[in-house]
C-alpha cells in the first residue's frame, strides 16, 4: 500500500468531508497511516498471509465464490457476485483478499458511506480457518481507511454470534451504537434463512484509544466474576441445555450494570435443535432493546457469551 503525503491525507478527507456534511478526523497524518500499515503487516505475518486489493475479474470471481462458500449460500447472487465486486472496485471501493502462498482464505468489501467507510461483508475460507486471519483483513482495512482520509468504519453483525460480538467489541476495539431489527428483512443463504435478521450497528473510530490498544494487541476483557460481585443483574440467563432463562421478576432499571446472555454457539444450536435456537432471536431483542430504551449502552461481551449494559448517565 503506498503511503500518501500528509497534503493527500487531508485533502481527501476534507473532500469527503464536504460531500458529507461533517468533520474530518484531525488526527490522521502520515504517522498515523504509516503506523497503522506497520500493524496490519505485522498482523498478516502473524498468520502467513498477504492481504492485497483485488483488482483482476478473475480474484473478484474467487472471492465471490470463498464468500458464498463462507455464508453456505447457493449462490453468490444471495450475497454479492463478481459483477459488483468489480463495479466496487473499479470505483476506488474495499475489495481485498487475503493470501496463503497463491490460495485465496479469506475476502473483505466495504464501501464508503457518508464520512466513513462501510465494511460490508467478510468472511474466511470455512475449511481453511486459521485464528488471526479476520483480524489481520480488519486491520489491513483501518489501514487501507486512514490512507485515505476515512477515519470511522461502519458494520452490522448477528447479535447472537457471540464470537463476532467479542471480536467487534474487544479485539476490535468497536463500538455498538444501535440495535436494528429485522435489518435486511427475509434473506435466504445458508444461514440466514428463516431468521429474522436483527443486527447490531458499530461505529469503529480508527484512531480512538480502544481501537488504536487493540490493534496493537491489547485488548480489554471482561470480568464477569467482578461485575456479579458488585451487583450486576441480569436481564436474561441461558439454561443449561442453552435456552433462554429470563428471571421471573422484573428487570432492575435502577442503574446497576445488566447481563444478557446469547447462546454459547448459535450457529451449532441451529444446527441440533433449531426450535431452541429461534427461542433466542426475540428474548435477546426485548431485552436489549428494553435496556437501550431505559438509557443504557452496550459497553461489553465476555468471551462465554454475556452482552454488558451500562447506564449512559
Amino acid at each position: 500500500m503506498t503511503v500518501p503525503t500528509v497534503e493527500t491525507v487531508a485533502r481527501s478527507g476534507h473532500a469527503r468531508a464536504r460531500e458529507s456534511g461533517g468533520d474530518v478526523t484531525e488526527q490522521i497524518t502520515v504517522d498515523t497511516v504509516v503506523q497503522a500499515e506497520e500493524l496490519a503487516r505485522a498482523a498478516a505475518d502473524r498468520v502467513g498471509v498477504r492481504v492485497r486489493e483485488l483488482s483482476a475479474v478473475a480474484e473478484q470471481n474467487a472471492a465471490a465464490d470463498l464468500l458464498c462458500r463462507v455464508w453456505r449460500a447457493d449462490s453468490p447472487d444471495q450475497l454479492v457476485n463478481a459483477g459488483m465486486l468489480r463495479a466496487l472496485e473499479h470505483s476506488g471501493n474495499y475489495v481485498v483478499g487475503a493470501y496463503r502462498g497463491r490460495d485465496l482464505i479469506g475476502a473483505a468489501v466495504g464501501f464508503f458511506g457518508s464520512g466513513h467507510l462501510h465494511s460490508h461483508i467478510a468472511g474466511v475460507d470455512p475449511d481453511r480457518q486459521s485464528r488471526g486471519v479476520g483480524f489481520a483483513l480488519k486491520q489491513h482495512q483501518r489501514a487501507w481507511s486512514l490512507a485515505r482520509g476515512i477515519g470511522e468504519v461502519c458494520w452490522t453483525f448477528d447479535p447472537l454470534v457471540r464470537r463476532n460480538a467479542h471480536v467487534n467489541l474487544h479485539k476490535l476495539g468497536a463500538t455498538a451504537v444501535e440495535y436494528l431489527p429485522d435489518f435486511y428483512g427475509e434473506m435466504n443463504d445458508g444461514i440466514n434463512t428463516g431468521e429474522a435478521t436483527d443486527r447490531i450497528y458499530v461505529r469503529w473510530e480508527l484512531l480512538s484509544p480502544a481501537a488504536s490498544a487493540a490493534a496493537r494487541g491489547e485488548v480489554r476483557e471482561v470480568d464477569l466474576a467482578a461485575l456479579r460481585a458488585d451487583g450486576a443483574a441480569e436481564l436474561l440467563g441461558r439454561t443449561e441445555r442453552d435456552a433462554p432463562a429470563p428471571p421471573a421478576a422484573p428487570p432492575p432499571m435502577d442503574g446497576r450494570v445488566l447481563l444478557v446472555a446469547v447462546p454459547g454457539d448459535v450457529e451449532q444450536l441451529r444446527f441440533e435443535n433449531r426450535e431452541v435456537a429461534k427461542l433466542w432471536r426475540p428474548a435477546v431483542r426485548d431485552a436489549i432493546c428494553g435496556a437501550l430504551e431505559a438509557g443504557y449502552r452496550i459497553t461489553g461481551m465476555s468471551r462465554d457469551g454475556w452482552y454488558v449494559l451500562e447506564d449512559k448517565s
